[in-house]
């Protein structure tokens, strides 16, 4: 457990370093790629995330089509998941399990979206390592537009479990 801060560390200066951020997308999230998701914050308590409004993301009613602001909020809950099992011992396998969404506002412009949910995957990723099994977490996800004004609302329910040895 004393090194999980280091990996942790380790963790951000490479999703935070816009050239190996954007070869990571490229090799495994090549439609995140594609539409431009940025990680702008990230540290052990929450993640934002930026999806831009641009001629690949955008619907025929002129505004964010919403498997781009899905794939951003995903990718600010995700990341952090990442984080807590990056070089984890053992190592924890995780997937999304269930998804709800709610739209408020239509989407235009950048779209910001930030999960605060850090300490609570932190926790389950420790359970997990401590028994074995399997856990699920909630993680919700807020976008905002650049006037502040909420766009959409996503909860991933994450599974986590830790690997045999």
């Amino acid at each position: 457990m004393s090194r999980q801060p280091d990996h942790a560390a380790a963790f951000r200066a490479l999703v935070l370093s816009p050239a190996k951020f954007r070869l990571f997308l490229l090799g495994r999230l090549p439609m995140a790629y594609m539409a431009g998701l940025r990680v702008t914050d990230l540290s052990g308590e929450h993640a934002t995330v930026r999806v831009p409004y641009k001629y690949l993301n955008k619907n025929p009613f002129q505004s964010i089509h919403f498997a781009c602001l899905s794939m951003a909020a995903e990718l600010s809950t995700g990341v952090l998941c990442m984080m807590q099992v990056y070089k984890a011992d053992p190592a924890i396998s995780m997937l999304v399990v269930h998804m709800e969404a709610d739209f408020t506002k239509k989407a235009v412009g950048n779209i910001t979206f930030t999960c605060h949910d850090g300490k609570a995957i932190a926790e389950a990723v420790e359970r997990t390592k401590a028994t074995g099994q399997g856990v699920t977490v909630v993680a919700t996800s807020i976008g905002v537009d650049e006037s502040g004004d909420q766009v959409a609302s996503f909860r991933y329910t994450w599974s986590l479990k830790a690997k045999r040895q």
